[in-house]
């Protein structure tokens, strides 16, 4: 009975995670948009319609016996039920309030069966502390520091919004999970649900786990698709050497026909015994051969015949696994909406915390893709949302000096196009400052002065998603590290996608990802080097063409083709894979096989040995271990059974590239190996000798200073590459201290980087003033963290 009883419950509890998550992300939602309405009749219908989600999370948390969740919405009810009667004051730390409370409650809902720490505990009296003050017309307000900090044990817990996570934790199987029909439960918002009910709807839920096994099981149904096609072009073989024989066969019949007549006449002579046993023999031979030929031909009929069938067959089974592969697919396909939700409270956040005002426009969040590919998108837009904000949109007095509204605007629009979906993310900031890449670039390294300066502006901006190349004057712990857009391509380039963008100087900046609908199944294109195979994806494949080996010209060390009257970069690709191919008759003849690949506004020819047609592809992942294979996306098998690396486009054209760059230098490889000196400014002992050991285990030299003061006299007899440094200090903190630095002709362009508990954004703008390269707050402090900033400048 207990067994029954715990079963029960979990199937309940299974029920309510996925109800309690839609109520959660609506509530969500809506408060943003509540935040934003200006009409008073558009207030009322969201405010109860907010009212309504918390009040029906209440009462399901209470039929589970989630306490804690049952006290917050209680709370919140409160304060809802306050603002319909107008009895409280809506304002932007009321919102944060709210906005806070759903955040704790995706954090309490996740904890198992309402199980909290004592520290949660603490903070959900706080919290229900402050949503029933608010409720009565206070402030819902806790002390605050001395720099504006929070002094309530109410914590941002990690996945943040601001930290680039869902502003509320998913559920194991979130949104669809598997759930039985259950029998009424006193109160409870599952009472009208019965077996009959349930078996009466149009919908089922279902696990995603099962969906995705029997996807997958659809998607290698395409072998026995390829396996059928390639049995067919075995039985054409074989029509083709009846054929062959036909041929013979008539061309020595005439033949036959005489020694057969020659034989049937053989006369008695003085071998007249031995003469007419040979041509007895001869006359036998002669019969087998007819035999023989009309065996053939029944065989060659036979094999017609199942050729016929083959066809038929092939047709039927390409119908029925196209339908069901398609049918499938629909069944995994989700909206944008699923994924754009989360933007909304992102924006307002992110907004807040930069002292910036921002408006989202969502369109096309209709659009359906392949659930694999959006749960992979998460990342991407977050950070595209976060640069837009960080390096985009200005503050309200910057825009309203230039004549813009005070409110920026961020755009996410969705389209079709064929089988891929394309979505753009544009902002109507300040654009990106050319220049600032520019200087970011050349500081990389790999790149000379007149390199740079020759790049136009439109060569210049594919080198933004280059990792380690950012505009922002300064590292802090979210931004600055130039990590963001290299993390976004990535992302994309994995899912078969391209990223491009597009900006224009206090117009603003839009970025266009191209992706398929699906990640599964695509066309490819098979190519040969030798005796091995590969696929190219045929979204990524411009041409075929085929020229004469003497058209391959060399243009400043580079060997190029001209196509269209253009000179296109030509890379042969055995030595771009690193392979060396068996010598064939293809290899050494006068006309040579190239395929044009495009991506990312990169276009280079590549010399293969033959192109053997274009065929449907099913990627299959490499596995755990080799998640990350330079060159290749995955593996496809062939009907005939073997295996073919599928090439990853994006990185060979990149691979392309590295491979006909000259190498560094000597010199500058010794240069990077010399040993760097790091002067450490900080007064107190404990935190000083902490970064001395870790800088020092690093491998760099490293000097002391108590004070901003000690810090000068050390600069004054000492070079260093670099000073790290706190802000409050005796004599002279660290903002005086890096604008001494700025000031000193001699050290400008020595980097500096605060490390300092004050985490303000008017601290951080404080140290942008001042001249500090990067700003690290210690309540966010991590070694690996520092150790990377101060590499990126030395």
């Amino acid at each position: 009975m207990v067994d029954k009883d715990a079963a029960f419950m979990k199937h309940l509890l299974a029920t309510f995670r996925v109800e309690a998550d839609e109520h959660l992300r609506n509530i969500s939602s809506g408060l943003v948009e509540l935040e934003k309405a200006e009409a008073a009749e558009q207030q009322a219908m969201i405010l109860e319609s907010v009212y309504r989600e918390s009040h029906s999370l209440k009462g399901a948390a209470r039929s589970v016996n989630l306490v804690n969740v049952e006290a917050i919405c209680q709370a919140m009810e409160g304060v809802f039920s306050a603002m319909k009667r107008h009895e409280v004051k809506v304002s932007p730390d009321l919102f944060d309030l709210m906005q806070q409370s759903a955040d704790h409650l995706g954090r309490f809902l996740s904890a198992a069966e309402g199980e909290l720490g004592a520290g949660d505990k603490t903070v959900l009296d706080e919290l229900v502390r402050r949503l029933e003050e608010a409720g009565k017309g206070g402030t819902g307000e806790t002390e605050k520091g001395r720099n504006g900090e929070d002094l309530s044990p109410i914590p941002r817990f990690p996945g943040s919004p601001v930290q680039g996570a869902s502003p509320t934790p998913p559920f194991p199987g979130s949104p669809i999970q598997e759930a039985s029909p259950l029998p009424p439960f006193p109160d409870s918002p599952f009472r009208e649900v019965s077996p009959v009910s349930a078996a009466m709807t149009e919908t089922v839920r279902v696990s995603t786990t099962k969906l995705l096994s029997v996807l997958l099981q659809s998607e290698e149904m395409l072998f026995a698709k390829l396996s059928a096609a390639q049995r067919i072009e075995h039985a054409k073989e074989s029509k083709a050497a009846f054929h062959a024989w036909e041929k013979e066969w008539v061309r020595v019949l005439p033949v036959m026909q005489q020694i057969k007549s020659t034989c049937g006449n053989v006369k008695t002579g003085a071998n007249g015994i031995n003469a007419a046993e040979t041509g007895r023999e001869m006359l036998k031979i002669a019969e087998f051969l007819e035999w023989n030929r009309d065996f053939i031909k029944k065989m060659e009929g036979r094999c017609a015949s199942e050729l016929k069938s083959a066809k038929h067959d092939s047709r039927t089974l390409d119908g029925m696994v196209n339908d069901l592969l398609a049918d499938m697919k629909k069944v995994l396909m989700f909206p944008f909406s699923s994924l754009l939700e989360i933007l909304p409270k992102i924006v307002r956040e992110l907004s807040r915390d930069n002292g910036k005002e921002t408006d989202l426009v969502i369109r096309g969040e209709e659009i359906e893709i392949d659930r694999r590919i959006l749960e992979e998108l998460k990342d991407p837009f977050v950070h595209l949302i976060r640069n837009s904000i960080d390096h985009g949109i200005e503050s309200p007095e910057e825009r309203i000096g230039k004549n813009k509204p005070r409110r920026g605007v961020i755009t996410v629009g969705v389209s079709p196009s064929d089988n891929l979906v394309e979505v753009v993310i544009a902002d109507d900031g300040a654009g990106i400052a050319l220049d600032r890449v520019r200087t970011a670039l050349l500081k990389s390294g790999g790149h000379t002065r007149q390199s740079v300066e020759e790049l136009s502006d439109q060569e210049l901006l594919p080198y933004v998603f280059q990792s380690g190349i950012t505009t922002s004057p300064i590292i802090t712990e979210l931004s600055g590290r130039g990590l963001g857009l290299a993390i976004v391509r990535e992302k994309v380039e994995k899912l078969g996608g391209t990223v491009s963008l597009e900006t224009s100087p206090e117009t603003g900046t839009s970025f266009c990802i191209v992706l398929p609908l699906t990640v599964a199944t695509f066309h490819g294109v098979l190519v040969r080097l030798g005796e091995q195979a590969f696929v190219i994806p045929t979204r990524h494949v411009e041409r075929t063409v085929r020229l004469e080996r003497e058209d391959i010209k060399t243009v400043e060390n580079r060997e190029t083709v001209h196509l269209d009257g253009e000179a296109v970069s030509l890379a042969r690709l055995a030595d771009v894979l690193g392979i060396t191919p068996l010598k064939t008759a293809a290899t050494s003849s006068e006309m040579i096989q190239l395929v044009v690949l495009t991506a990312a506004g990169t276009r280079i020819a590549f010399l293969v040995d033959e192109v053997l047609g274009e065929q449907e592809v099913l990627l299959k992942s490499l596995g755990r271990q080799l998640s990350r294979v330079r060159n290749v996306a995955g593996v496809t098998i062939t009907g005939s059974g073997k295996v073919v690396p599928i090439l990853n486009v994006p990185d060979l054209l990149k691979s392309a590239v590295k491979f006909s760059a000259s190498a560094a230098t000597a010199e500058t490889q010794q240069i990077m190996e010399q040993r760097r000196s790091v002067l450490v400014v900080e007064d107190s002992i404990t935190t000083r000798t902490l970064l001395q050991n870790i800088l020092g285990s690093a491998g760099y030299d490293v000097l002391t200073a108590v004070d901003g003061l000690d810090a000068i006299t050390k600069l004054k007899s000492t070079e260093f590459d670099i000073v790290v440094s706190d802000v409050e200090m005796p004599r002279m903190n660290g903002f005086d201290l890096t604008a001494r630095i700025r000031a000193d002709k001699r050290l400008a362009e020595l980097p500096v980087v605060l490390v300092t508990a004050l985490g303000s954004r008017e601290d951080r703008e404080r140290g942008i003033d001042a001249g500090a390269n990067a700003y690290i707050v210690k309540s966010n402090f991590d070694q690996s963290n520092l150790l990377e900033v101060i590499k990126r400048f030395v």
